[in-house]
């Protein structure tokens, strides 16, 4: 192995040992950090533990400094070089990496969700011996950092999720949006602009659609709607690409030059029922292209009250609570009601109900929801603008938006997942097919 590599491995023991053996902030930070993360993850709790330190070294902060940036400062000395290596590993990202190359000393990586390469090493010969059974074409879950301008190394152990055919690709990126949100775009800076871009799209077609950021229907009636809503966005994107919206799909076919079985395909692939694609297909009525089915869930279909807000970083939000959290708020009698305090906990403890729908209401209600909070906390010196974000905090809500479900992906993920849902459909030839729960949706 090189000198850069030993000296990389060197550093990165003796980063790792200063944080272990680090007290006070850093041991909180470290433990903060990792309680945080640890609900994410679907890794052994073994892989997690270790991950969370590898991470912590790069992603920590630490009274508004970084473990590295604290690990140099109390160093007598630094050779530039080392200084420069140790920094540039706050760029470090995980990722699902497949194998494109086996290398001497290394191996060629695709980040799937960016498919961006990488030339990556590991630190010591011991590590490259372990990986010496891993093949093309696998799959690995693992972080990577920068050793010079153009190779990168193994910062953390990695887990091969072995070859994957594309159903099995498609949940392992959804399980991994999931898990590490923050890096499903972190090494493509423009694919994450354009996605959260999409998004602040979405929220002005919902406005312009519906009239207002907040709508409240009986469930039956708002799934209707939300198919309408389906179908005005089908119709603003072919128009803005230059189609015919009134054409068929037969006549779509003819004038884009793909066949019939591909668009029956993927119109069956997005939700429609193929007995009706074939009489689309062979009608000579002026059916509409069919517009992806994307329907609440039954929970919501059968909800006496379903509100939709909307926000251009959050995206849409559904809830069946919302207007009793309202009326609770309005309520001059809040405090003789027995359900007060229950509620106000149910809401705490309900993910949906994250800091975007807190700071609506707080900026709603300001001393309503103060004061209930002040009786329900049992803390009357609790003040709605200095500690909310705490509380909100406590109860595991980020107050910071993570891209929304809405948000569109790059090609290369949007036919990833319609060749994942056309495999499976191929079993369920005769039923009707649902597109998959694999946690992105189709580009927009």
């Amino acid at each position: 192995m090189n000198t850069i590599l030993e000296r990389a491995r060197a550093l990165k023991q003796e980063l790792t040992d200063f944080v272990l053996d680090a007290e006070g902030e850093i041991a909180i930070a470290l433990e903060t950090f990792s309680a945080d993360q640890s609900a994410r993850s679907y890794q052994s709790e073994l892989h997690q533990r270790k991950l969370v330190v590898d991470r912590f070294l790069v992603e920590g902060i630490v009274e508004d400094t970084t473990p590295i940036q604290l690990f140099l400062a109390q160093l007598d000395s630094v050779a530039e070089s080392d200084r420069a290596l140790l920094q540039s590993w706050h760029r470090a990202f995980i990722g699902l990496f497949e194998i494109g190359e086996i290398l001497p000393d290394g191996f060629e990586l695709i980040n799937w969700t960016t498919a961006k390469q990488y030339r990556v090493k590991p630190m010591d010969a011991n590590s490259l011996q372990t990986m010496a059974r891993l093949k093309v074409g696998e799959i690995l879950l693992t972080q990577i950092a920068p050793l010079t301008d153009e190779e990168w190394i193994f910062l953390s152990d990695w887990t091969s999720l072995g070859k994957l055919g594309k159903p099995k690709l498609a949940v392992a990126i959804g399980n991994f949006k999931k898990a590490y949100p923050a890096f499903l775009y972190s090494d493509a800076p423009d694919l994450l602009a354009e996605a959260w871009r999409s998004v602040e799209h979405y929220h002005q077609d919902f406005l312009d659609f519906f009239g207002s950021d907040e709508i409240t229907l009986p469930g039956y009636q708002f799934s209707k709607k939300v198919a309408e809503f389906q179908t005005y966005i089908t119709q603003k994107q072919v128009k803005s690409s230059g189609l015919d919206e009134s054409l068929t799909l037969a006549e779509l076919a003819e004038k884009t030059g793909t066949s019939k079985d591909d668009i029956a395909s993927a119109a069956e692939a997005l939700g429609a029922d193929a007995k009706t694609i074939t009489q689309m297909l062979d009608s000579n009525a002026s059916t509409k292209m069919v517009a992806p089915q994307i329907e609440l869930p039954a929970h919501l279909k059968q909800a006496d009250q379903v509100t939709a807000l909307t926000h251009p970083q959050w995206g849409q939000l559904f809830l069946t609570t919302y207007q009793a959290f309202k009326t609770l708020l309005e309520s001059d009698n809040w405090q003789t009601n027995p359900n007060t305090e229950k509620q106000i906990f149910q809401h705490l403890e309900n993910a949906e109900m994250n800091s975007f729908v807190w700071h609506r209401l707080a900026a709603q209600y300001p001393d309503a929801l103060q004061s209930i909070l002040q009786v329900t906390l049992k803390r009357p010196e609790f003040n709605l603008q200095q500690d909310l974000d705490a509380l909100l905090i406590d109860h595991r809500k980020s107050l910071e938006p993570t891209l929304p479900e809405i948000a569109s992906v790059p090609v290369h993920l949007h036919e990833l997942f319609q060749d994942a849902v056309l495999e499976v459909s191929k079993d369920r030839a005769k039923s009707k097919v649902k597109q998959p729960k694999s946690g992105f949706g189709f580009k927009k």
